[in-house]
């Protein structure tokens, strides 16, 4: 198969899939594989088909198969993929883990549940906003979207490729889901290194409508 554009060493990568794929290494190296607190509330809400856009290592989308979810995972780190793969391909899971550039990716079906946790916000401005119209649009009516960024008020920003990041406000993921059943949101900071914080917004939301038969 050909190498991906991603699929090279760290000095190729753009600063913020460098952060993760180092940081990825060091979790598979040490086994650390628990859901994140942002991760943890999406559990109750994951059903039938489901995308993970920026899925990280994968501990939700196995959680979910395991459940019996159907899912597509999606990233941009090689480490992050290639330990998914190889953890669905043991287990025998429904999985289907691809390596990708998300910034550009086009979503091609309807899913009953779309994820995207920690991600949009390493995107330019204008493309964080397709991409997540983007998610929006493809939720199956009565599906449910699940969508957690970092918003202004963060102030750790080492990760970020200069000029190439998204800190959405406070309340621009609710008003982008104007209409929808909002489920649950909430807002959580987190101290990082350098007396910096991490400003988080977490949003569950329902289509409105009744589900296909």
């Amino acid at each position: 198969m050909r190498e991906s554009p991603l699929s090279m060493d760290l000095k190729t990568m753009s600063k913020s899939v460098e952060f993760f794929e180092t940081q990825f290494r060091k979790q598979v190296a040490k086994s650390e594989m628990a859901l994140n607190p942002f991760e943890k509330a999406a559990l109750p809400h994951l059903q039938g088909r489901l995308l993970d856009f920026g899925c990280g290592l994968g501990n939700l989308a196995v959680v979910a198969a395991r459940q019996g979810c159907s899912v597509l995972a999606l990233d941009a780190a090689p480490t992050a993929i290639q330990h998914l793969a190889a953890l669905a391909k043991q287990e025998g899971l429904d999985i289907q883990a691809i390596e990708a550039d998300l910034r550009a990716y086009e979503i091609n079906e309807d899913f009953d549940t779309v994820v995207s946790i920690g991600l949009l916000m390493f995107f330019d401005c204008e493309t964080a906003r397709r991409q997540l119209a983007q998610l929006q649009a493809r939720v199956r009516t009565g599906g449910v979207a699940i969508i957690n960024v970092l918003i202004e008020g963060t102030t750790f920003l080492g990760m970020f490729d200069p000029g190439r990041y998204s800190l959405f406000k406070g309340d621009e993921i609710k008003e982008v889901f104007a209409g929808w059943e909002v489920l649950s949101e909430s807002f959580d900071d987190f101290p990082a290194p350098g007396d910096t914080v991490k400003s988080f917004v977490t949003l569950i939301a329902r289509k409105p409508g009744a589900p296909a038969a």
